[in-house]
């Protein structure tokens, strides 16, 4: 199979319609071993190109850099303009009080060291992985304008766990104002289970014509088809040793969402988790899904949603199945 290609929000840039996200690279478990190596990452990537994938989605702090890293020295033997890389910077990076966040000194900083792991003198988009409170807008966003207009970046998006529009809406405003580049993508959490991006925030994205890049389309594993309501968690499954995601995604209402997406999933012949990622490509203000994988099977698997049509009448169906 091969992937289509779509805009990347209102730019004039075009990925692939699935992203391929990276936060497993280089990170440890509970035991100290790292989940996804240099080899195994490197092997995922290969299958992800060779599916006709573009769009690479990583973060300063995932496996503490090693992520960058991996797919830093992927590219080394890649054509580096083949392929649109997003990074995002917050999260600390250094054991100092200016080492985290959005504030001037942490971003210069930052995003010369992101680079350096990345082995490319620039990134296609930079994404604030979480808003700072501490910092006033117009210092970030004059700051991450000058990135773009420097040329280590290309476009601006906002990643974030607590979906606030108004946020969003303030520091595009202040950057119409003063002539800054705007955030033209966002990359909050969307699912079938986890509606709450409707209504304000897809709204808002709508009016600022903002594209959107969801991240855990797959509810963490829930969508999967893994869990049944009423049984004992799978031993090596998150839910066995994670009490949080219990209690935020093994609930009444979330599997009745999960029935919806099996009962169309069966209509289809697909797998739930196809469904579920066939659901996002169906949607017209989604630009692209980000899916994650230990194994190259899994990746294949979840790139085959490209090839799931659905109805109008079963994405509604799957719209209604948990609307917030």
């Amino acid at each position: 199979m091969t992937l289509d290609t779509v805009s990347l929000g209102r730019t004039g840039t075009k990925v692939s319609e699935v992203a391929f996200g990276t936060w497993r690279f280089g990170r440890e478990d509970d035991t100290g071993a790292v989940e996804v190596g240099p080899e195994r990452a490197h092997r995922l990537l290969d299958a992800y190109a060779d599916a006709g994938g573009t769009f690479i989605d990583t973060a300063d702090m995932y496996g503490g850099g090693r992520a960058e890293e991996y797919v830093g020295d992927w590219l080394a033997d890649r054509d580096r303009e083949e392929f649109v890389v997003a990074s995002k910077i917050y999260w600390p990076t250094r054991e100092d009080p200016n080492g985290s966040g959005l504030n001037r000194k942490h971003l210069r900083r930052s995003i010369d060291e992101m680079l350096d792991r990345l082995g490319t003198d620039y990134v296609d988009v930079l994404y604030t992985h979480r808003w700072d409170d501490d910092t006033p807008v117009r210092e970030f966003m004059r700051t991450l304008d000058e990135f773009v207009r420097d040329g280590r970046v290309n476009y601006l998006g906002t990643s974030t766990f607590e979906p606030n529009a108004w946020k969003v809406v303030k520091a595009n405003e202040i950057a119409d104002r003063r002539g800054y580049e705007p955030f033209t993508l966002a990359q909050p959490r969307y699912n079938v289970v986890n509606r709450e991006i409707e209504g304000n925030y897809l709204e808002m994205c709508a009016d600022y014509d903002i594209g959107v890049v969801p991240w855990s389309p797959l509810a963490g594993g829930f969508l999967t088809g893994k869990y049944s309501r009423g049984e004992e968690p799978p031993a090596d499954s998150r839910a066995a040793s994670d009490q949080q995601f219990v209690d935020s995604y093994l609930t009444a209402e979330n599997f009745d969402a999960l029935e919806a997406v099996e009962s169309v999933a069966a209509d289809v012949d697909a797998s739930p988790g196809q469904v579920a990622l066939a659901w996002l490509l169906h949607h017209d203000q989604v630009t692209a899904p980000i899916v994650g994988a230990r194994t190259v099977s899994q990746l294949r698997e979840d790139l085959a949603a490209a090839e799931v049509s659905l109805t109008a009448d079963q994405f509604e169906r799957l719209l209604e199945a948990k609307a917030e």
